[in-house]
């Protein structure tokens, strides 16, 4: 750390701004599935090996505790995903993925209505079955969610490269729910036990190749060119990375696309990421390095409570040392107008 950042602190840096968390999260019971599903289904639940927890803070899954949380943290509002939900994007069963999600939804929305406006949740969707999806998504617009959590690595029978979503993607453009795509969901590494050297390579390695490849799917296969007005979510992958993959694209679009063309593509591939992909972060220096020239209309700090890598208890503190460069304008961009405005959220106290 350079002596000017360990120089800069929260206050000196943010003062009395107002912070939002792009990406938090709740900790849902665990019995929550075996409580409520049927038993035909309950019959059909896996059983997940235990995972390293995220802590007892209670505000996992006591509202009210949060709120206190929340305020030790410095954090106005927190925009809500999953734990446990995460893993039950993999199960290949499509009626026992939808009915856990309906009861996990169910959950987020009475867990939100304690704090509407400051706690603002993600319902998980199931993308089995796309009436159904569309059906759910409508539901959960209708309590008060916002956008969508879907796999961010599909099945290779459902690939994003296929046409099989666009409903789904104009259903999502139509009721302005951005569908959202985070770590850990889906058909990669997250199904198995990791041990060894593998630890290390599939948190960072593994994480960012599964991030990039779907990037470039739904860019370069023209999901993006047909929905221009869907924004898409990328959740705890980091940002450091995309102006990199960006730059590539482009120089090798232009100078494959002679020979190779793509006629649905009407703009280069990095102005699509740039008008189209929101990105979450919690702590990516080097990606706040080039907040002033990528990323500032899209990129959204979070802290990841009540997770283990999480910022909390010192998110002012992390925002102060890897953000504190930036100029004002652009850091109350990613600490909070990005994310009011990706999902038009209503903060007391807060003026976009």
């Amino acid at each position: 750390m350079s002596t000017a950042a360990a120089a800069r602190t929260a206050q000196s840096v943010l003062a009395d701004e107002l912070i939002v968390s792009a990406d938090s999260h709740i900790m849902e019971p665990a019995d929550l599935w075996d409580k409520n599903l049927t038993p035909s289904l309950k019959e059909k639940y896996p059983k997940f090996s235990p995972r390293n927890s995220p802590g007892e803070k209670p505000g996992g899954h006591d509202p009210k505790a949060r709120l206190g949380e929340m305020e030790v943290d410095g954090v106005s509002a927190e925009v809500l995903y999953p734990t446990y939900g995460l893993r039950l994007f993999a199960l290949e069963d499509a009626e026992l993925q939808e009915a856990c999600f309906q009861i996990a939804n169910d959950w987020l929305i009475d867990y939100c209505k304690y704090a509407p406006g400051r706690l603002v949740g993600i319902p998980m969707i199931s993308l089995y079955n796309l009436p159904n999806a569309i059906k759910e998504l409508e539901r959960c617009k209708k309590a008060g969610l916002v956008g969508s959590l879907i796999w961010q690595v599909p099945p290779d029978h459902l690939p994003f490269t296929s046409d099989y979503y666009d409903p789904f993607w104009e259903a999502s453009q139509a009721l302005d729910m951005p569908p959202n795509l985070h770590i850990l969901t889906g058909f990669n590494y997250s199904r198995f036990d990791r041990k060894g050297l593998d630890i290390y390579k599939a948190t960072v390695n593994t994480k960012l190749n599964d991030a990039a490849n779907t990037l470039f799917d739904l860019v370069f296969s023209g999901v993006m060119a047909r929905f221009p007005k869907l924004k898409f979510v990328y959740v705890e992958n980091e940002v450091g990375w995309i102006p990199f993959f960006v730059h590539e694209w482009d120089k090798y679009f232009v100078r494959h696309s002679p020979k190779m063309p793509l006629p649905y593509m009407k703009k280069l591939p990095g102005e699509y990421v740039a008008e189209q992909l929101y990105a979450t972060f919690f702590s990516d220096p080097a990606g706040g390095r080039l907040m002033e020239d990528f990323g500032q209309d899209t990129f959204m700090w979070s802290n990841d409570y009540p997770h283990a890598a999480s910022t909390w208890p010192h998110s002012r503190d992390v925002i102060a040392k890897e953000l504190g460069h930036l100029p004002k304008n652009i850091l109350r961009k990613v600490v909070r107008e990005n994310v009011i405005k990706l999902y038009d959220l209503k903060i007391d106290g807060i003026n976009n």
